[in-house]
């Protein structure tokens, strides 16, 4: 019999494929014929660690971004995710532009404007009064926090960590359990490893169905302001329905072509669409808006990070910011191994700096638009653009629309834009999805991609109809809280393994550039030759198991 090749075993659809298949499955089933008390039970669970979590939620986002700062500008930040001498597979445009619609692309569009005006009428844990020129700094403050660096932070721990082991280490694969083989050693081939990879694959799950729902619900209220379309569940479902047809159609085809194509279009749109409302917006309050509150952010940064309101609780520290960093978390397995997939090449301080800086400053300058105009027209409109917005957030950037000149044309073009960070991001998850659950596959079977893009469809339409917007949040948490607790771990993990690498080897860890002949480390903590032939991705193959 001949033997089979190291990526062919990774293809294979084992134990951890059917099982992550199976519990998804009966979650959506549980959805489909219990549905009013599937979301009843999802929304008492969340609301218990909402009050009883908050803590370690607040607390680990800011541990992640002084852990990533350090590792960027400690003696680890001139390693190369790759084999010494290994170049960018992606240049820094199609590599900023598919990082950022995985990471935030339908976010900003479905919250870009909603959320400013909704703080701005009901400040943050009450520190300001409602409809003021101090809550709406105080609104873009909050919204900067929100979409600033923590998040990326997050995304920054998981892609660090995924990337360091896949390409740097020779592990070969995007699989989050291999993280946490300098604490559990040969145990992550084993059940904890799967249990792991199922936790991660669960998170995932759930952090892209509450960017596929955002999505579904922004084309529905965009496709009823612009041509009176029926809105509501059943449009919802076929919203859903030809999307997830695209974005399977996209996963059938290699990253250059399908996510490449699709990140690099959505990303020129979003700059023409920013550009254009800047111009025919209010520029000067864009301007002082984005210098003003930069400042606030900046100095706040510490104090907003672990602000809990102890004596004086606020369902708003739940309703937001817990909500924002538990979908963070949930997404981060996905977006995290997803970057890490298009970043071999770059240096730990370039994929720091890059995922930290360059997407927070482009939300920073999108809220700065969009949101302090949205506040300007609620102020001029007598509070009329916020009572709708408080009554659906879907509608608010459709509602800012119409206030504005070529309101027809912008209003498609904000449809299709979604609809194509809806397709990108699905793809993504597919792949990261396929990618995690046979095995740390770099490129995995088709089939694979359509199962999990057939799955992911079907629990965005579940939560939707359990209780639309609020289970999708519901469902975040949920996910997110056993997968926040690996994160942690794997913090502890990754440092292990690096100073394990400095000690054995370390005159790669003082020149980058290392001739290829000096080797890498491999999973073992052995020297795997850098001539070693290469599978599809890049890094050092290895040879089977005994």
């Amino acid at each position: 019999m001949a033997e089979t090749t190291p990526d062919e075993v990774v293809q294979r659809r084992g134990i951890v494929f059917w099982l992550a298949v199976g519990i998804s499955s009966l979650f959506v089933l549980a959805g489909v014929f219990f549905t009013d008390p599937f979301g009843e039970a999802l929304n008492t669970v969340v609301t218990e660690i909402k009050i009883n979590l908050g803590w370690l939620y607040l607390l680990s986002a800011t541990f992640f971004l002084g852990f990533v700062l350090y590792i960027a500008f400690s003696k680890y930040g001139k390693l190369t995710l790759g084999a010494p001498g290994d170049k960018p597979e992606f240049g820094l445009f199609s590599w900023f532009a598919m990082l950022f619609q995985a990471g935030m692309g339908i976010g900003i569009l479905f919250w870009g404007v909603g959320e400013p005006i909704l703080h701005y009428n009901h400040p943050p844990l009450g520190q300001a009064q409602e409809a003021t020129p101090e809550s709406a700094g105080l609104a873009l403050q909050y919204a900067f926090f929100h979409w600033g660096l923590h998040p990326w932070a997050m995304y920054a721990t998981v892609g660090l960590a995924v990337g360091y082991f896949s390409y740097r280490r020779g592990e070969r694969k995007l699989q989050i359990s291999t993280v946490f083989r300098p604490l559990l050693g040969d145990r992550v081939d084993g059940r904890v490893g799967k249990g792991i990879d199922i936790l991660a694959i669960m998170a995932t799950l759930f952090g892209v169905a509450v960017s596929l729902g955002s999505g579904t619900l922004q084309i529905d209220a965009g496709l009823n302001s612009a041509f009176g379309t029926p809105s509501g569940t059943g449009t919802q479902l076929g919203i859903i329905a030809v999307t997830a047809v695209a974005y399977m159609l996209s996963a059938s085809t290699p990253i250059e072509r399908g996510i490449q194509t699709l990140s690099n279009v959505s990303m020129i749109l979003a700059f023409f669409l920013l550009v254009y409302f800047f111009v025919v917006g209010v520029p000067l309050l864009a301007l002082n808006a984005f210098t003003q509150e930069l400042g606030s952010y900046g100095i706040n940064l510490i104090p907003m990070s672990l602000q809990m309101n102890a004596f004086n609780p606020d369902p708003w520290l739940g309703d937001w910011t817990i909500f924002f960093w538990a979908t963070w978390v949930a997404w981060a397995p996905y977006v995290g191994a997803f970057i890490a997939r298009i970043s071999r090449g770059r240096t730990i301080r370039q994929f720091v700096l890059g995922v930290l800086v360059a997407p927070s400053l482009f939300s920073f300058v999108w809220f700065s638009v969009f949101g302090a105009a949205g506040i300007a027209e609620d102020r001029a409109g007598q509070g009329a653009l916020g009572e709708a917005v408080g009554e659906d957030v879907a509608v608010a950037f459709f509602e800012f629309i119409d206030l504005f000149p070529l309101a027809g044309v912008m209003s498609l073009l904000v449809i299709f834009l979604v609809w194509i960070f809806f397709v990108a991001g699905a793809d993504a998850g597919t792949v990261v999805l396929g990618s995690m659950s046979t095995g740390g596959a770099l490129d995995p079977k088709r089939a694979t991609k359509l199962t999990w893009g057939v799955i992911m469809g079907a629990i965005a339409a579940i939560l939707l109809a359990a209780g639309g917007l609020g289970a999708l949040q519901n469902g975040a948490i949920l996910a997110a809280t056993p997968f926040l607790l690996l994160m942690i771990v794997m913090c502890w993990s990754l440092i292990k393994a690096m100073s394990e690498d400095a000690d054995s080897a370390p005159e790669l860890m003082a020149d980058p550039n290392a001739p290829a002949g000096r080797g890498l480390p491999d999973a073992t903590g052995g020297v795997v030759p850098a001539t070693t032939p290469r599978i599809a991705g890049g890094a050092p193959d290895q040879p089977a198991a005994g």
